[in-house]
């Protein structure tokens, strides 16, 4: 027992992560195989461990339509998973360890700040106390607001199950929701397309981002309060991600997906589908129906995902935004990556390359099994559909968005497998997990002759 404790106290913050996740995934796992939290009373190891993992990890990829396959029982574990995995296990160990009077280990304040905060600081207490306000707030809002829009179509008991159930899943980026078609029903309605793309962007936009945006909105007069790059990065990518892929969607969907919609349908449906694609996986319009050009846009704002701190998976924006400025200062020549009259440092650099390389390979080596699997030969998916379908099922998993054109629905055991520790990369982040796996650690501190070779 004692070996057993000494190993966990060594135990790296990103490995402390990684088993927090894994456990939570598990201990969901077995909570959903109890008799009562299914209709049937029945349900398998492997679909009820996807549906944990997919709600701890804040996916939304399902194998069972979560609101006819799933008791009431079985909907509030699936909701507590998505709100323990959308704050982060730590984040509200911490809250629960603070308001018992316990201490708090160093482990899990090295965790919290390679988490929630880009540079060291001092109040990460008190950054971590606001995150979980921030978050009930917001998801209180939201549900107060999803209540009205619900309140005619159900009873009132069910319209606040419905209106808090999507509300803590769209500010958790989770996507997973109680209908059979999604939210296909409400293409055309202002209040819950505005209220779930709110909620999507302020889960999705990173805790340090809305705490520095809070400090400089409530700063006292006269006290200068300083943007950060960070923010500022994350802003900006945000907007662009928006902004371009409610356009394009728009332009290449009029007679697929968006067929037979209003123009104000279609700029609801095209907002909504830009925002919700990044990371949530919610849908109003059938993405069975999807053509090629607008799936693969999709793949790619899934794959960029959400911003660091948040509740989304991906590659993050600021991973974009540094690739974007190291290209940009390499055509004009330029040694150094400057950025809002910064200079971004060799570590933000050569992370932001691992992860994207990482990232590529990790989805390549994934959808590469998925399609060698036995059973992958489904009559439901023609071989002419076959491979932007599983890509686009892939890069969901990774970005921990959930949206789906049907394949997750077919897959063998083999493959759920594989979408499974794709969710909990993509939750975890791929350098993490790397960091994790990765036993050997090269030498700090020594510098070898340089040596250029040629690229390009």
């Amino acid at each position: 027992m004692r070996p057993i404790l000494s190993r966990f106290r060594r135990m790296s913050p990103a490995s402390f992560l990684l088993i927090s996740f894994m456990t939570a995934m598990l201990a969901g796992a077995f909570l959903l195989m109890l008799p009562f939290s299914t209709t049937s009373g029945d349900i398998t190891f492997i679909d009820a461990l996807f549906t944990a993992t997919s709600a701890v990890c804040v996916t939304g990829l399902t194998v069972l339509d979560t609101g006819a396959y799933f008791t009431l029982f079985g909907q509030i574990i699936i909701l507590l998973l998505i709100q323990l995995g959308g704050l982060g296990i730590m984040t509200v160990s911490v809250v629960l360890f603070q308001f018992l009077g316990k201490i708090i280990s160093f482990k899990h304040r090295m965790a919290m700040q390679e988490t929630f905060a880009h540079t060291p600081r001092k109040d990460i207490y008190r950054l971590i106390k606001s995150i979980f306000v921030f978050t009930l707030l917001v998801e209180g809002t939201g549900a107060v607001l999803l209540f009205f829009h619900w309140k005619n179509e159900f009873s009132a008991i069910k319209a606040i199950y419905m209106a808090v159930f999507h509300s803590v899943s769209a500010f958790c980026n989770a996507g997973f929701g109680l209908f059979n078609n999604n939210l296909m029903n409400y293409t055309g309605s202002y209040l819950l397309n505005f209220t779930i793309c709110a909620l999507i962007v302020l889960g999705g936009i990173g805790f340090p981002v809305v705490f520095e945006i809070y400090s400089l909105a409530v700063k006292k007069r006269g006290v200068r309060v300083k943007v950060s790059v960070q923010t500022k990065s994350v802003l900006v990518t945000t907007f662009i991600l928006i902004a371009s892929g409610t356009l394009l969607f728009f332009l290449l969907e009029p007679n697929n997906s968006l067929k037979g919609l209003t123009l104000t349908e279609n700029i609801l449906a095209s907002l909504f589908q830009s925002i919700s694609s990044r990371t949530a996986g919610f849908n109003t319009v059938d993405l069975s129906l999807l053509s090629d050009s607008a799936a693969s846009i999709l793949i790619l704002l899934m794959f960029i995902g959400a911003s660091p701190g948040s509740c989304g998976g991906g590659i993050k924006t600021t991973t974009l935004f540094v690739l974007f400025s190291l290209v940009k200062n390499r055509i004009r020549g330029n040694t150094t990556v400057n950025v809002f009259k910064k200079t971004l440092g060799k570590e933000s650099l050569s992370k932001s390359v691992s992860i994207f390389l990482l990232s590529i390979s990790l989805v390549t080596l994934v959808l590469f099994f998925l399609l060698l699997s036995d059973h992958f030969g489904h009559k439901e998916i023609q071989n002419a559909d076959r491979f932007i379908s599983y890509l686009f099922e892939v890069v969901s998993a990774f970005g921990t968005v959930g949206l789906s054109m049907g394949a997750t629905s077919v897959i063998n055991s083999f493959g759920k497998f594989l979408l499974i520790i794709t969710m909990l990369i993509g939750r975890v982040g791929v350098l993490t997990f790397s960091y994790v796996i990765t036993t050997a650690e090269a030498p700090k501190g020594i510098e070898y002759a340089e040596e250029n070779l040629m690229v390009g």
